[in-house]
């Protein structure tokens, strides 16, 4: 029987979560249209009008995502 190295053990183990944390999203459709939705949301926009806007450009995205996306970035 080997005998059991804890450091090896450990060293494996925090490298795999290094690996399990990394971010793995991409950057938002709705970045490329930052501005104008940043705009027309504080002129009075609201978020379903921004949805459809959108949609209008060919990005269907939920109204939720549209929230999201203004609550983080806008």
């Amino acid at each position: 029987m080997t005998k059991f190295d804890v450091e090896t053990e450990l060293a494996k183990l925090k490298a795999e979560t290094r690996e399990l944390r990394q971010k793995r999203f991409k950057n938002s459709r709705l970045n490329a249209y930052r501005g104008e939705l940043v705009t027309m949301y504080e002129e009075g926009a609201t978020v379903a009008e921004l949805q459809r806007w959108l949609k209008a450009k060919r990005i269907s995205v939920a109204w939720t995502t549209v929230k999201r996306w203004l609550d983080n970035r806008g």
